[in-house]
């Protein structure tokens, strides 16, 4: 049981370390890639945080239809990103 909470809390810490990393380094370039990468990560952290009250806090409660609709919205924010808006 505590190796699970330690791989959960690491797995968030370290999705937050890398959107806040992309955050700053789109405010300090403004380039448009980091913006969507930024923002995929900033999803994918709160994805993380729903696993950590999905499996540690709330237990009775079932919130992988939210896990699933953060990690979705990630990959497709991402894929907009890639697709419609670097061709401009």
């Amino acid at each position: 049981m505590r190796i699970e909470v330690a791989v959960y809390l690491l797995c968030f810490a370290t999705s937050v370390l890398c959107a806040g990393l992309l955050v700053r380094s789109y405010l300090r370039t403004r380039t448009s890639l980091l913006f969507w990468s930024a923002l995929c990560f900033v999803l994918l952290s709160l994805n993380s945080f729903i696993v950590v009250l999905d499996m540690l806090v709330l237990r009775d409660i079932d919130l992988t239809p939210w896990r699933h609709a953060a990690s979705l919205a990630a990959i497709c924010v991402l894929l907009y990103g890639f697709v419609w808006r670097l061709e401009r």
